[in-house]
């Protein structure tokens, strides 16, 4: 878990960012086009830019929802394969395979923990518009010592080489997948606000691998959660994230709508977390509310005795 002091920096890696095949997988947009809000979620700031959200906009249903069947899929944990199998072998293995579920909540999704603590997590999505960073959000969890998983896209990486170097090395955070080309991952191009998804199970393996053979580089490390763009999947992708040795993570709670959210409306949703929760935000948008309403929200739960956790340290592998 995050440590209770900061401990400084290390010196930043260089980062080889010259992946086979990433150039084809820009998106036009980043965008989370015609999601809307949940109702009981629809207080945005006029004031602030029109800019179109960069996650999901709506919650998913409530974890008290799932089946028997789904709570026990979401549970078990990714056995992490003695070799990491390659695109021929997957394709060999789910070809014709037909999904059966799609959403942001699916069989085999992780949604919350067992564990007592809150586990925060933060998108960057990149794409046009989406390549910022809220370095007021960062130095809020910073000031106070609050840990997070940062769910990071490879286009994202390849605005900001040199941060995504230092955050790979900042002990309170740890870096997640979020995709290559920031697709809704899928084996038939279903599509999640308008964006179409991967279109087959080859095309999904490489919305994986891709961006996570670029974080290995950068980190040292092997990622071990992943979240697509949109967060939306269906069954058979889940179980090929979980095959190639990555657990599927989505949240329970949405602090920031895709950075829509007004400040008064992130601090409030922020504000109602309980142990085991996963929330969803955004750290690439630093015009939106997300930064100020986690300002006004972390020091009321700390002083409540509210502790927070990196997925890595409350969900097994």
């Amino acid at each position: 878990m995050g440590d209770s002091k900061r401990r400084p920096l290390a010196g930043r890696r260089s980062v080889l960012l010259g992946m086979a095949g990433l150039a084809s997988a820009a998106l036009t947009a980043c965008a989370d086009r015609g999601g809307g809000t949940h109702p009981s979620r629809s207080n945005t700031n006029p004031s602030a830019p029109k800019t179109p959200p960069t996650g999901p906009a709506i919650a998913p249903p409530s974890v008290a929802t799932r089946s028997s069947e789904q709570a026990a899929a979401a549970l078990a944990p990714v056995v992490p394969p003695k070799s990491t199998p390659d695109k021929q072998q997957i394709v060999g293995e789910f070809a014709g395979r037909r999904p059966k579920e799609w959403g942001l909540h699916v069989t085999g999704v992780v949604n919350d923990s067992r564990s007592h603590h809150v586990s925060l997590t933060f998108d960057a999505c990149g794409g046009p518009g989406g390549t910022g960073c809220d370095h007021a959000l960062l130095n809020t969890l910073r000031r106070l010592n609050v840990p997070a998983t940062l769910f990071i896209n490879s286009r994202w990486i390849h605005a900001n080489p040199s941060l995504s170097a230092e955050l790979a090395v900042d002990p309170l955070f740890e870096l997640a997948n979020h995709g290559t080309g920031h697709l809704p991952l899928s084996v038939n191009g279903r599509a999640a606000y308008g964006i179409h998804g991967t279109a087959t199970v080859a095309a999904a393996y490489d919305e994986l691998m891709g961006n996570q053979a670029i974080l290995q580089e950068i980190s040292g490390k092997v990622p071990q959660f992943f979240r697509p763009g949109t967060a939306f999947y269906d069954d058979v992708a889940v179980e090929v994230t979980r095959r190639l040795g990555l657990l599927p993570v989505n949240f329970t709670v949405n602090g920031d709508g895709g950075a829509t959210f007004s400040a008064a409306t992130v601090a409030a949703e922020v504000g109602r977390v309980v142990p085991g929760d996963i929330v969803i935000s955004h750290f690439n948008r630093p015009a939106a509310g997300t930064a100020s309403g986690y300002a006004r929200a972390l020091p009321q739960l700390l002083d409540h005795g509210v502790t927070f956790a990196r997925l890595g340290d409350v969900l097994s592998p």
